[in-house]
């Protein structure tokens, strides 16, 4: 018969599932493309900005792709506003998906690890996880939202997840944010700023970071 431990495990993963399906199959991912949520958050007024917020610290733990709302923030807020919106957002959100695994599978995890090789593996990641975080924020191999799940089923210190998840996410947030805030001025206006130029460049260096990291490990940078 299955344990405690078993069972909230396994909630973790309906969770985590019936929230994938619900975005994707059950028509809320109509609320949470670029559109649907520009003129929903548009609605509240001055509490946009929390309802934004709001809306990106729930999302990430229902499985839902994080990109759609960093570009809302650009388009919504500005540049400035919109990368501390954004980035806010962001850390909270994985800060609530990983709070949601720790609580639910973590324990799990020590159960199934425990005396095999894979628990002196995790010490190591509670000591140095940070580092691990730091590298798949700023070189994302790996889905964001899997991501946050993931580190929780680690012994990582949340504190150091937080952290290195704030610092590191900031370049694409930035990159995200500039250019979707400059490329809206662009069609409305029809003025190429040169914050457009700035934005897609970053956003290119972003895309191509994955590709340069796997292109030094074949031997390309010696």
């Amino acid at each position: 018969m299955m344990n405690r431990a078993g069972l909230k495990f396994m909630a973790l993963a309906t969770l985590a599932i019936g929230g994938a399906l619900f975005v994707r199959w059950l028509g809320a991912s109509g609320y949470l493309d670029e559109e649907g949520l520009k003129g929903w958050i548009e609605g509240y007024g001055m509490w946009g900005p929390l309802i934004y917020i709001l809306i990106y610290s729930v999302a990430p733990a229902l499985m839902s792709p994080g990109l759609p709302l960093t570009v809302t923030g650009g388009i919504l807020f500005g540049p400035l506003w919109g990368v501390v919106y954004a980035s806010i957002g962001a850390t909270m959100g994985a800060t609530v998906a990983f709070l949601v695994a720790r609580h639910l599978g973590r324990e799990w995890v020590e159960e199934k690890i425990r005396g095999t090789h894979l628990e002196g593996l995790d010490r190591e990641v509670e000591r140095q996880g940070w580092k691990v975080v730091a590298f798949t924020r700023l070189i994302p191999l790996f889905p964001f939202n899997l991501l946050n799940y993931a580190f929780g089923l680690t012994g990582i210190r949340l504190s150091h997840y937080v952290v290195a998840s704030f610092i590191f996410m900031l370049p694409g947030v930035v990159a995200y944010v500039v250019f979707s805030d400059s490329f809206f001025a662009l069609l409305v206006e029809g003025e190429v700023r040169w914050e457009f130029l700035a934005g897609l460049g970053l956003v290119a260096l972003v895309s191509l970071l994955p590709i340069l990291y796997r292109w030094h490990r074949r031997g390309g940078g010696h």
